[in-house]
């Protein structure tokens, strides 16, 4: 019987002034499981650079600042040439729990998902037990119930920093049309279930320390205006008022 080929595991790390935690992230990672570590810095202004290229991560660098979404798209095209097949995005701000990923990677190998989101608020309690702002909470509560609704999904934190990726979703949605800002990840949902992929979620330890990064209430605001912004964009789109190029090509199939 002829064996199927292993899967290349590649972890990547957008990485903005995380040298305070990327040691500390990169110890808990279970690299017997992971074929490679690529660390993308956004012009980081501390020693991001300087510690990656000591923990031996393959370390690239921008030479100017292009925003989150502009560092997830050189974390993924890295990844996909050097040959992954299963591309876990791991920020390295110690805020999301790198011990998640054999739980991560077996829902790939057991065939149960296309995309697997790290759900830090599938429960209230245990959010505002790791120290999540209860502002936050509740966002993050109504961005998930509008996206559902729109998108016909399943999630409990559709803004969640902690996504893995097939191969084959990478190289069907055009991601590289999306926001070089924080829509990024949601533009990316929207494209995902709009191709019918299977998006999964496993619960995860909500963490909030004093060196991971946050974004603040204002720009919180701010975000989740620009995500209503995205799916109401995508309604007209599906409707066929006002067709958008992030959309073009894909084929509608979970809206039929």
């Amino acid at each position: 019987m002829k064996r199927e080929k292993k899967k290349k595991i590649v972890v990547v790390m957008p990485a903005y002034n995380a040298a305070k935690t990327l040691e500390k992230t990169y110890r808990e990672i279970p690299h017997n499981l992971i074929d490679e570590i690529i660390l993308v810095d956004d012009c980081s202004k501390d020693d991001t650079v300087k510690i990656s290229r000591k923990l031996g991560l393959k370390t690239i660098v921008h030479n100017k600042n292009r925003g989150y979404g502009g560092n997830q798209k050189t974390c993924y095209q890295n990844a996909l040439k050097d040959g992954a097949d299963i591309i876990i995005m791991l920020h390295p701000d110690y805020q999301y729990d790198p011990k998640a990923i054999p739980k991560i990677i077996s829902m790939f190998e057991e065939n149960k998902a296309d995309v697997v989101y790290c759900t830090r608020t599938y429960s209230k309690k245990s959010a505002l037990k790791g120290n999540m702002p209860i502002w936050k909470v509740f966002g993050n509560w109504f961005l998930s119930f509008l996206t559902n609704f729109i998108c016909d999904t399943k999630l409990t934190d559709v803004p969640t920093g902690y996504i893995t990726y097939s191969r084959k979703v990478l190289e069907t949605i055009p991601f590289m049309r999306n926001s070089d800002g924080w829509t990024f990840d949601e533009e990316a949902i929207i494209q995902a279930a709009y191709s019918k992929f299977r998006l999964r979620e496993i619960p995860i330890p909500t963490k909030y320390e004093k060196e991971s990064s946050s974004m603040k209430f204002i720009s919180s605001i701010s975000y989740e205006l620009s995500i209503i912004y995205s799916l109401a964009r995508f309604m007209l789109h599906k409707w066929g008022i006002k067709k958008h190029y992030l959309y073009e090509g894909l084929k509608l199939k979970r809206f039929g």
